[in-house]
């Protein structure tokens, strides 16, 4: 006698439940049979012998309710997740896997960490749009049948935590023809706020130059600068923000110095990179997706390494930038490079300068940066210049200062607010004898003249650009005030 059970089937098994039965009953025809099951009658017979002995059950496959032989334990499972929730949280779901493999020794795929954080309610920080909107829709429902307020609760926080485009266009066809620059304020270390700068080449996405420092400044796009002309060279253009610095000025600046769109401008126009500029973000979607990309991956990879301060950070940039190429980048074997022959280190050491103007004093000196310098020459000696003498303080990428008037180059000396040894006092004083200064040949272009016409020239645009600007919202008013009077 059969022992009567609840036997559950799915629809291809109750199919066939249905028809072995109805052909058992009937003593029906069994080729039939197997042209509507799509097999053989020998099958239809082995089904038919297992009915008899079994019943329903028989219909049921094998593996129900068995547990798969490559399924991921569940320690294991509990370990992505733990580690996930306590360590490594904010990891894109591929950076995890990777990390897991590195520093855990847990091998799982991309696919496989997905599954399981997904099935907790876990998103990723690169999740799109259509995965958040079906989270939400299940969250949703889980919270209408639900009446526990805990769970609700906690439904509703996951729900907020799930509440940008950048338009697709073609890359540049060569190695260096556009190089995309920006930084971002972002926790990338420690508790604080600190600005990424990056550089990245539009045509094969490398990133080509990057630097941390405290704030958006002239020292952080100088120092990726210098990266790029000592690695590849010199660039065919730069594309960049036009609300960042590099066509910013504060109105309370109060000096040249400060002006960081001219002193990186006039870099720029020394080593024949143009400079293109655009106010909209998403025109430079490649910078701005690889900043997406770098907070979700290097503020994980600089939190493991214990890493909390500026100096720390820019040493680990190099090594990490190093394997984000390899895996991110495009191959360059087969395109073509336009980068410029690179300079040698004393070029981009004189190019990457910061320029300033100053008057002689009337102790023959000139104040710079709250100290006070004299003027030599070559041979060592002091030069002295009438008070009021213009001049341009030029301070070199290595922090190296000389000083320009007219066509010719000094090197400053600072002069110490008292001395360290007396003549009269102190005996054993060697007597100094002027050592010979490096001076700057003037084949680089630091004539005053030339600096404060380019200095013009930019004054020019910028008044030029207020004035239209001013004028369209002028237009735009007398339109509106137009139509209000005839509605």
């Amino acid at each position: 006698m059969i022992k009567m059970r609840r036997v559950d089937l799915n629809m291809t098994e109750q199919e066939k439940y249905e028809t072995i039965k109805k052909l058992v009953e009937t003593n029906g025809n069994k080729k039939r049979a197997a042209l509507n099951l799509g097999c053989t009658v020998r099958n239809i017979n082995r089904l038919i012998k297992r009915y008899k002995k079994e019943g329903k059950v028989a219909f049921v496959h094998g593996n129900r309710g068995r547990k798969p032989k490559h399924a991921i334990d569940e320690k294991i499972k509990n370990s992505v997740i733990d580690f996930y929730n306590t360590k490594y949280y904010d990891a894109n779901f591929e950076h995890y896997s990777e990390l897991l493999n590195k520093y855990e020794g847990i091998k799982l795929s991309p696919s496989a960490v997905r599954s399981i954080l997904m099935k907790e309610q876990i998103l990723s920080p690169m999740a799109h749009r259509l995965t958040k909107k079906r989270m939400k829709k299940q969250l949703e429902e889980q919270k209408g049948n639900t009446t526990s307020k805990k769970e609700i609760e906690k439904i509703e926080n996951k729900i907020l935590e799930i509440e940008d485009a950048h338009p697709r266009r073609p890359r540049c066809a060569y190695f260096g023809e556009m190089i995309q620059m920006d930084a971002s304020l972002y926790e990338w270390f420690g508790c604080i706020k600190t600005q990424l700068h990056i550089a990245i080449d539009d045509a094969t996405g490398i990133i080509v130059g990057a630097y941390f420092d405290h704030q958006e400044t002239l020292n952080g796009y100088y120092n990726v600068l210098n990266q790029i002309l000592r690695n590849y060279g010199i660039p065919y253009m730069f594309f960049t923000d036009k609300r960042t610095v590099f066509e910013y000025k504060q109105k309370v600046s109060p000096s040249v110095e400060e002006d960081t769109f001219t002193q990186f401008g006039y870099a720029c126009k020394q080593l024949g990179i143009q400079i293109k500029t655009s106010s909209v973000p998403e025109a430079k979607g490649r910078v701005e997706r690889v900043f997406e990309t770098l907070q979700s991956r290097l503020t994980v990879e600089l939190r493991l390494k214990g890493i909390t301060t500026i100096a720390e950070a820019n040493k680990f940039l190099n090594s990490f930038i190093k394997e984000f190429n390899e895996k991110f980048a495009l191959p360059i074997n087969n395109i073509k490079s336009v980068f410029e022959t690179q300079p040698d280190d004393e070029k981009i050491n004189l190019t990457l300068a910061v320029l300033s103007s100053r008057k002689v004093d009337n102790g023959h000196c000139i104040k710079y940066e709250n100290k006070y310098f004299k003027l030599l020459d070559s041979n060592g000696c002091p030069v002295y210049y009438h008070k009021g003498t213009s001049g341009i303080v030029i301070k070199a990428f290595n922090k190296e200062l000389y000083y320009c008037v007219g066509e010719i180059v000094y090197a400053l000396e600072e002069v110490p607010s008292h001395e360290r040894k007396s003549k009269n006092f102190d005996f054993d004083t060697p007597v100094k004898k002027p050592r010979k200064r490096y001076i700057p040949p003037m084949s680089h272009p630091w004539k005053q003249a030339s600096f404060e016409k380019f200095m013009n020239k930019q004054a020019h645009r910028k008044e030029k650009r207020e004035n239209s600007l001013r004028a369209a919202f002028k237009n735009i008013l007398n339109k509106k005030t137009l139509s209000y009077q005839n509605p």
